[in-house]
């Protein structure tokens, strides 16, 4: 599975890809140099249940770590996550 991560006008979102084919996105908004917020999931219906969202998630995570960022987890998959995976709080806003 590949993860990129794309910034573009105060938008940013990371997208998983598997054989040129989209699997899922998660997308959020740079509110400030010090905090995002992840406002959407989505998994294409053909890879439901291969942890697609908590891989993208990671991503995410792991980018706010190196930035030294939070995240403001409105988007209700990655707020029940963040609730579920006490390894990634410490990027929580």
């Amino acid at each position: 599975m590949d993860i990129t991560i794309k910034e573009r006008d105060n938008k940013g979102f990371a997208m998983a890809r598997e054989d040129n084919k989209r699997a899922g996105i998660m997308t959020y908004s740079i509110a400030s140099e010090e905090l995002i917020i992840i406002d959407h999931t989505e998994v294409e219906p053909e890879f439901k249940g291969k942890d697609i969202g908590k891989q993208l998630l990671y991503k995410i995570v792991e980018m706010a770590r190196e930035r030294n960022i939070k995240i403001l987890p409105l988007c209700p998959f990655a707020n029940a996550m963040f609730k579920k995976l006490e390894d990634m709080r410490d990027v929580l806003k």
